[in-house]
């Protein structure tokens, strides 16, 4: 789709045309309660909802990044920028595969190898690397594997190319540890595959892992799964970026990603902020770009639809639906459906945005998860600050560049984007006997 031009404003939109969505199934105009394939609270003869509020309070302090916990042993979260690009050897500017001690290794190319193997792709600065490798070591021994690959990320290499290379070498599992952008690069490189990816939760963030439920205190379980675990497909996004120089680029997702306000916020982010308290940086960043922020005119079309025109202040693209803090900006999202959840934000005005963070905040994260509050949505009409849509991607173009966001990491600014679901292409490690039914 090319950029919009010129000063007219663009086809009619026509909201009954989007692509029904079950977040929107709960209010006074979609269907009545009874018909809603929504989770009953447990049934004991009493109103649950003082009692699941309470756990859910309790549920949300429990699972809190800790930023003292995450800043160990140093006091300081590390960034991928904190990192010198790796220069042994010669290889400016790439990631580098090491030995169980930390030592540096070779990139052999087409050495043959005993298998079953399984290769870690690991951001130093996020994980305690001696201590990882070591248990990759032994429980890949204990499983009866052979001895397993390491490879360093750097600024340069946030984690694909070391990835492609553990994939060229004939490896039977990948484990990744890091922080989202880390996880992206290498679910970019993995999709498609058919190669097990096991996440290793490092960090505060762990988007991707906090949606699949994994265990985030507890690394070891997500190593020891690759050997005794079980599997899952799960969908990966991709979005095709053209920039305003003409040139184009089409990277992967398995979160979300954004064009607009999103995206301005992450870039908003105060950098030693963020080092300092982890994921809860970005209301900082909120806070700075929400006084600038600017409606911006965006035509789209999804797949089976006609074109449509709006102005507005961000356009998600999701595969989950989770933020950290329980929020759920997408319910009912799911990673195995086959399709991209949309959301497009268009709030009018200070009063729309408070309309948007009721939506999100109060309404899909606490209201949602009880019978009475579900009652009280019932009786409440939707506005149109938030529309949700669901289908097999979105295209859309802008008349001015704005700034893109995949999986919480910038990627420049972008005059049109168009994103497409790629489904069941990446296979996920998960413990055994993991429920992955509802997700």
């Amino acid at each position: 789709m090319a950029a919009v031009s010129g000063s007219g404003e663009g086809p009619a939109r026509d909201d009954d045309d989007l692509t029904p969505h079950p977040a929107d199934a709960v209010y006074a105009d979609g269907p009545s309660t009874e018909e809603l394939d929504l989770a009953d609270v447990a049934a004991d003869g009493t109103d649950a909802a003082a009692a699941d509020a309470s756990a859910t309070a309790d549920a949300a302090e429990e699972n809190a990044p800790d930023p003292a916990r995450a800043a160990e042993p140093d006091d300081v979260i590390h960034e991928p920028q904190d990192v010198e690009p790796d220069t042994a050897d010669g290889e400016a500017g790439e990631a580098r595969r090491v030995g169980p001690e930390g030592e540096p290794r070779p990139m052999e190319e087409g050495a043959e190898r005993p298998s079953p193997k399984a290769a870690l792709v690991y951001n130093p600065t996020k994980v305690d690397a001696d201590a990882l490798r070591q248990t990759v070591t032994r429980l890949a021994a204990e499983a009866g594997w052979s001895e397993p690959l390491f490879y360093e990320t750097t600024v340069d290499d946030l984690g694909d190319d070391v990835t492609r290379q553990a994939l060229d070498e004939g490896v039977d599992a990948v484990l990744v540890a890091g922080g989202d952008g880390t996880v992206r690069a290498v679910s970019e490189a993995m999709s498609g595959s058919g190669v097990p990816l096991s996440i290793v939760p490092s960090g505060t963030g762990n988007l991707l892992a906090r949606n699949l439920r994994l265990p985030l205190a507890e690394p070891e379980a997500m190593v020891r799964a690759v050997f005794d675990g079980d599997t899952m497909p799960m969908d990966v996004g991709w979005s095709e970026l053209a920039r305003p120089d003409g040139t184009t680029a089409e990277h992967a997702f398995v979160v979300m990603g954004g064009i607009g306000l999103d995206a301005a916020m992450i870039a908003n982010t105060n950098p030693q902020l963020k080092k300092t308290v982890g994921w809860v940086a970005y209301v900082d960043g909120a806070a700075r770009a929400l006084p600038s922020a600017k409606p911006f005119r965006v035509v789209y079309e999804l797949p089976g639809h006609r074109l449509h025109s709006s102005r507005v202040q961000s356009v998600l693209f999701a595969n989950c639906g989770k933020l950290p803090a329980g929020l759920e900006l997408i319910p009912e999202a799911s990673v195995a459906d086959g399709a991209l959840d949309i959301v497009i934000f268009q709030p009018k005005g200070p009063f729309g945005w408070l309309f948007v963070w009721r939506r999100v905040a109060w309404d899909n994260s606490f209201l949602r998860r009880f019978r009475t509050g579900r009652r009280v949505l019932s009786l409440r009409t939707k506005d149109n600050s938030v529309l949700y849509s669901r289908g097999a991607g979105i295209e859309l173009a802008t008349r001015e560049a704005q700034p893109v966001q995949l999986d919480g990491d910038e990627f420049g600014e972008a005059l049109s984007v168009k994103t497409r679901v790629e489904p069941a292409a990446l296979l996920v490690v998960v413990p055994k006997g993991h429920t992955t039914d509802d997700l």
